[in-house]
């Protein structure tokens, strides 16, 4: 895969020094690359210069292409549910089915033609093989249809396709493809309404100067002209090169084909490589006009181009797709349903996992990104949702096609203190210091590591709450007496500030018997000051460092949080105490310090 020029110092390093790979055994011989089984005569290329400014006519196949690909092809309601909801996301140009190998596509094409479902400016598509007694079947189930329709005519024309399936040669391949369009302009030339398409399929394995023979013969056939023009598809049938090869054979018909701005250039990638988002964009920058793909990519083999992912691609540069994903789970639902086949967690856009981060590196990125995106929008004075997006690791902003953040970052043994924290915070409005980041992350990796399972946010919560607040996790007050060591059983204060008088009573003993009171008094100190001062006295050493006010929830059933960085004999630690009254958060944490002291 490396390719470096000869004057590259890369290019004089010797190989057996870094790269330790063996010969694997595999026949890889038997194979021919592109370049031994096709021409590709462009040189001076254009399309490496170019960018992607606008979307393309987008042409769902689903109902035709992806419907044959299916172990169980959709039934009526499903074909109905699909295509309604590609008119609803803006779709404008839909192929529907091929009637004449099919009841049920011939059937779901006279729906259309006898119901409302296809608004006006829908153009409905129709796919026939070149032969008359299919077109002439095709031709008959769009009768009385009013809106725009393509028929949509193929034949395989590369040398393969010629010689072992067909059996024609050039010539007599080239007079059958013609028969076949002059069949189509007998039977439909004379509907004001009928638009015609041909694709040469396996396009990118037949030769150059065959295909733009053939295409031209069509054109001219079908009196191309900017007024009516003529779909010219070139697929990529199979897919046998990098994207750069199939750009440049598009781009050589677009520079090469004749009557062009009578024609309507489309690309119909494949995805045997794994390549065919990347085919398909560098397509239009050689001069495609349409793209026809299956939404999330469904097809034979590999399956056909994802137009989805290609439209939120453009999305993500800033390029308007000219189609709707803001409910991109609705999407899904849909064609799930449909397909009858679950889309990949991992699936570009869609999959659940995609916008999720559980790497603590990530999740720390993601975080800070989050907290400046939402300080920029603020020191701006507008909504979040309208500035530009930045945030570390997120192409485009969940909410776009309507996703919560609440699955952006999720936690397991590979986690940090980012994430943790970010849970914490988005699930209940707590915001930690960094260095007690830190600390709680070392106890939830220590959960992880022993389940090896991922922990939700209510999970973390539950760590949070037996690590630092009160026995059992609880709030350390007056109002709950642990089975021994200290309650606070009495807090008075009175006085303003810097005179105020303040009694605490502490009990020992708890429950279990032979309890014991101390009553002390305080005169000119903040409550902290009084109540660790009064467990000095009964031998409990808790100087609190630093403090930090938060809450739980929000409205009027929120908690007051107190964080507390305390030192005691064996080092300094963390606490927390929570209640309604922030006064009883803050004794509540110095509590809970010194439980833990």
């Amino acid at each position: 895969m490396t390719a470096v020029p000869a004057h590259h110092p890369a290019a004089t390093a010797p190989a057996a020094v870094w790269n330790r790979q063996q010969p694997s055994g595999m026949p890889s011989h038997r194979y021919r690359d592109v370049f031994s089984r096709v021409d590709v005569p462009l040189h001076e290329r254009e399309w490496p210069t170019k960018r992607l400014t606008e979307a393309p006519l987008w042409v769902p196949v689903d109902l035709r292409d992806g419907n044959q690909a299916l172990a169980e092809p959709m039934d009526p309601e499903r074909k109905r549910h699909f295509f309604e909801r590609m008119v609803a996301m803006g779709y404008k140009e839909i192929e529907v089915g091929y009637p004449s190998a099919s009841q049920t596509d011939f059937d779901f094409v006279r729906l259309i033609a006898e119901t409302d479902i296809a608004p006006d400016d829908v153009t409905i598509v129709v796919f026939t093989a070149a032969r008359r007694d299919l077109i002439a079947r095709t031709v008959e189930s769009i009768a009385g249809i009013t809106n725009p329709v393509v028929i949509h005519m193929y034949t395989a024309t590369a040398p393969m396709w010629r010689d072992a399936v067909l059996g024609h040669s050039r010539e007599t391949l080239k007079e059958l493809i013609l028969a076949g369009g002059r069949d189509l302009l007998e039977l439909a030339g004379d509907l004001p309404n009928v638009r015609f398409q041909f694709s040469p399929e396996v396009f990118n394995l037949t030769e150059p100067d065959y295909v733009l023979e053939v295409c031209d013969a069509m054109t001219e056939l079908w009196d191309a002209r900017p007024e009516r023009p003529v779909i010219l598809n070139l697929p990529a049938t199979v897919e046998i090169a990098t994207p750069n090869v199939y750009a440049d054979q598009i781009e050589y018909m677009h520079r090469h084909l004749a009557r062009r701005d009578g024609v309507i250039l489309s690309v119909h990638p494949h995805n045997d490589r794994g390549t065919g988002i990347a085919c398909a964009e560098l397509a239009v920058l050689a001069g495609a006009q349409r793209v026809e793909g299956c939404i999330f990519g469904n097809g034979e083999r590999t399956g056909n181009v994802d137009i989805a992912t290609l439209a939120l691609n453009l999305h993500a540069q800033g390029v308007d797709p000219m189609i709707d994903f803001s409910d991109i789970d609705e999407v899904r639902r849909t064609v799930e349903h449909c397909n009858r086949i679950e889309v990949h967690p991992r699936h570009p856009y869609v999959g659940d996992l995609v916008h999720t981060a559980f790497s603590g590196t990530h999740q720390d990125a993601i975080k800070k990104g989050f907290a400046e995106h939402r300080a920029r929008a603020a020191a701006l004075g507008v909504p979040a949702s309208e500035i530009e997006w930045r945030v570390p690791y997120l192409p485009i902003d969940p909410a776009d096609i309507g996703r919560s953040y609440d699955a952006v970052i999720r936690v397991n043994s590979q986690s940090g203190k980012g994430g943790i924290a970010y849970l914490l915070e988005s699930g209940y409005g707590i915001t930690l210091p960094r260095r007690l980041q830190i600390d709680l992350a070392r106890r939830v990796q220590q959960h992880t590591d022993a389940s090896g399972t991922e922990v939700t946010a209510a999970a973390i919560w539950e760590i949070f709450q037996e690590a630092y607040c009160g026995p059992g996790g609880q709030p350390a007050d007056s109002g709950r007496t642990p089975e021994s060591g200290l309650v606070l059983a009495g807090f008075e204060s009175s006085g303003d500030a810097g005179t105020e008088r303040t009694v605490v009573t502490l009990r020992s003993g708890g429950d279990s018997g032979g309890d014991a009171e101390t009553v002390t008094e305080h005169v000119g100190v903040g409550p902290v000051e009084a109540l660790t001062a009064a467990l000095a006295n009964v031998g409990v050493d808790v100087e609190v460092l630093e403090l930090h006010q938060s809450s739980i929830g929000a409205g009027n059933a929120s908690e007051a949080m107190t964080l507390i960085e305390f030192r005691h004999a064996r080092g300094t630690a963390w606490a927390a105490g929570r209640h309604r009254s922030t006064l009883r958060a803050t004794l509540a944490a110095v509590m809970a310090a010194a439980a833990r002291a």
